[in-house]
């Protein structure tokens, strides 16, 4: 089915839909107010708007969000995915991080690339594409920036649970590195730390003999894991890199053997490699010099391969901005690791050169830019 140029609405102002969430503020874990916002922009253009909290102290209650547009029956479904929440601001703003201001040809305001402005361009997207185009969703969360313990893995579990599971989903972080459509991203490295820990005796350092030192065998144990290859890399993702990020003893003495010593080391890795295997591997490693680990894993490497989904994204990134998008899987860990288990996921969003940094700021152009793209990718991928 196709849809006639004459059913599409004007295009909206996206930077005053911009505008309108960062003046809430919305520090990690975001509730309240940015979610009346965002529900008032949706629930106008036909979304049936969904708000559930999960969680509990200390890591929540964290505020969800689930809108979404019904289509015709047995019609395709994209989800748009993202976070209401940012960042704590700092200090040192040329104006009040939560006050968007323009100056020039740039919109100020904490949240600005990271991801309101992504989230606005959403907004403006659907608010151009009919009803009849099919069915799409918004999937929301206060807490990507935060533990990201009771955010889209609770509303991932609720579209489950109410049958709203998406053909396809597009997250809206800020993947672009120099110009509005320059990358995207098909996948991530996934991430795991790990807590090392030696035991030993403490004593008197003149009678070693009468204490053992857990200092140089955890020496010992880094050295070990530091000279690690894990991987050489594979077609679409960088090699694993494991890397070392706090050692500590806790010894206020000078003349005491300390009686334990710890350190944490960080990996991220490709798909050659699960977060288990990697404390499997490290925890071999750590018993062999007398050692313990125990690790947490943030998030597994994924990829969805390059095909039909991706080229729908840089085409439609092609013919707004002339950018021919560089398919990548570089950068941190994001909300893109959960969501991949309901179906095909991409990330594509705004430039990324002032994310989490003081002054934030996206173009007020390519707002409009991303909302066109946006709107281009949902026709697309609803309407064949």
């Amino acid at each position: 089915m196709r849809v006639s140029q004459t059913s599409i609405q004007t295009e909206p102002d996206v930077a005053a839909l911009a505008e309108a969430l960062i003046a809430c503020p919305s520090v990690t874990p975001a509730a309240g107010m940015v979610f009346d916002c965002l529900e008032g922009q949706l629930a106008p253009l036909g979304f049936a708007v969904h708000r559930f909290s999960a969680g509990e102290a200390p890591d929540g209650p964290v505020e969800n969000l689930f809108a979404i547009r019904q289509g015709p029956v047995g019609c395709q479904h994209l989800a748009f995915a993202g976070h209401l929440d940012v960042v704590p601001p700092g200090e040192g703003w040329e104006s009040a991080p939560f006050a968007p201001e323009v100056r020039g040809d740039l919109l100020y305001g904490r949240g600005a690339v990271d991801m309101k402005g992504a989230i606005a361009a959403m907004v403006g997207a659907v608010a151009m594409l009919p009803r009849e185009a099919g069915t799409v969703s918004f999937v929301i969360t206060g807490d990507e920036e935060g533990p990201a313990r009771f955010g889209t893995l609770a509303l991932i579990d609720w579209m489950r649970a109410n049958g709203h599971a998406p053909d396809l989903c597009l997250v809206g972080e800020p993947t672009s590195a120099h110009r509005l459509g320059d990358m995207m991203k098909v996948g991530r490295r996934g991430s795991v730390n790990i807590w090392l820990e030696v035991a030993g005796r403490e004593g008197h350092v003149a009678y070693p003999h009468l204490a053992d030192n857990p200092v140089p065998r955890m020496v010992a144990m880094l050295a070990e894991l530091d000279a690690l290859v894990l991987d050489g890399g594979t077609d679409w993702f960088q090699p694993s890199n494991l890397e070392i990020t706090e050692i500590t003893v806790g010894n206020p003495a000078t003349n005491v053997i300390p009686p334990r010593a710890s350190a944490r080391i960080s990996i991220r890795f490709n798909d050659l490699h699960t977060g288990e295997s990697l404390i499997a591997r490290v925890g071999a490693i750590a018993a062999s010099h007398g050692g313990t680990a125990r690790g947490v894993v943030s998030g597994e490497a994924f990829l969805t391969p390059p095909g039909e989904f991706s080229a729908i994204v840089r085409d439609a990134i092609l013919v707004e901005t002339g950018v021919e998008a560089e398919i990548s899987t570089t950068g941190g860990t994001s909300d893109a690791r959960f969501l991949k288990d309901l179906c095909p996921v991409i990330e594509f969003g705004l430039s990324n050169a002032t994310m989490h940094k003081r002054d934030e700021a996206v173009a007020v152009a390519d707002l409009a830019v991303l909302a066109r793209i946006y709107r281009r990718i949902a026709e697309a991928a609803l309407l064949g």
